[in-house]
Order: C-alpha cells, then structure tokens, then sequence
C-alpha cells in the first residue's frame, strides 16, 4: 500500500476507530503546514516489535504475543501451541530500533507534506513467523491453527518505495529481530514463571 492509496477505498472494520485517529493525525499535520507553515512530517510505521513490547496475551499483538505463548509452552513442556486464525494473512513487522533510526533520518533528510511510510518493505505469513519464533524460542511441540479465530485484514504491506528513495532502509532483519526481541523478553519479564 503506498502513500497514495489513503482515503481511496473503505477502511478494514476491525480496524477503523485505529485507522480514523492515524488519518486525522495526518491530515492536521498536513493542515498546519499549509496554514502557518510548519514543518510536521506524519510518519506511517507499519508493525512494531522490539524491546518494552507489550506480552500481555489479553493486548498484545501477534508477534509479542507469540514470543509469549511459545516461551510459555516450552517452561511448561506443552505438546502444542495455538495460534489463531488460518496462518495465512500477512504481515509486515519492523523492529523498533529501525523506526527511531528512521523518523531521525527524516527529520534531517526531508520536508514535504506527504506522509511518509516506514518499513521493511517485505512480508510475512502468520503462518511463517509461528515457525520462526518457535525457532527462536526452542520449542519442541506442534503448532495448531484455530480457523475459528478471526484472521483480521488479509495482508497489510507498505510500500516504502518513497523512504528507499530519500535513502533510508531497514537495517534490522526479522530474523535478527526476533533474537533480540526474545532476549530482551527474557531479561525484561518475569519469563520464569508461566502467568495464569
């Protein structure tokens, strides 16, 4: 999805009081900077993941949350792990420490009321990243997918043709990512002990 696409189509509904916040956001930055000439850069950051992430399985989103659901399945020796949804819808994820670097490569690279999308420019099925964090983690057991579970939007990918071309890209795989990410799990939370 480019920069372009915005206000174009109808919003997801499970995700339109989030979307229309983002949107209004946008559109009084661009706002001000018509009316009195200021300079606010919107940045559009796809999936963010990284240390201080939210593991609460009640909040959290999918990537910290099955960080969480597989740590706590191999301290348990669980046969299983269930993610929800099919695995199929994809997703796009930037580690948190490539946002920062980004939004500072901007504030010194550009000027324009465009907003700008920050990400990796890749995506990733629910399916694979279950793989990759089981990988991470260590766990032995099996993988169980509830298609009773909702899947949400079927692919959210942003184009950041737009950020390659100012010069900026990720610097942070997935790949290396998850390792940090689990690690600061580790060594950030009570990963010890198994929350009822």
């Amino acid at each position: 999805m480019n920069e372009d696409a915005l206000l174009t189509g109808i919003l997801e509904p499970t995700n339109e009081p989030y979307a229309i916040a983002k949107i209004a956001g946008i559109k009084m930055c661009e706002s001000y900077n018509r009316q009195y000439g200021t300079n606010y850069i919107s940045a559009m950051p796809t999936n963010l993941y990284g240390p201080n992430d939210n593991f609460d399985l009640e909040t959290s989103h999918v990537l910290p949350a099955l960080i969480r659901k597989f740590h706590e399945a191999k301290i348990e020796n669980a046969p299983t792990v269930e993610v929800w949804g099919t695995g199929n819808p994809r997703r796009e994820f930037l580690y948190s420490d490539d946002l920062a670097d980004a939004v500072i490569y901007l504030m010194n690279n550009y000027e324009g009321n465009q907003f700008i999308n920050i990400g990796v420019g890749k995506d990733i099925s629910i399916k694979e990243l279950a793989e990759k964090v089981k990988q991470v983690v260590g766990f032995e057991g099996d993988i169980i997918f509830n298609p009773t579970k909702p899947d949400g939007t079927q692919r959210k990918l942003v184009d950041v043709t737009r950020l390659n071309e100012l010069g900026w890209q990720a610097s942070i795989s997935l790949d290396e990512g998850l390792k940090k990410a689990y690690e600061w799990f580790l060594n950030n939370t009570d990963a010890t002990v198994v929350a009822k």
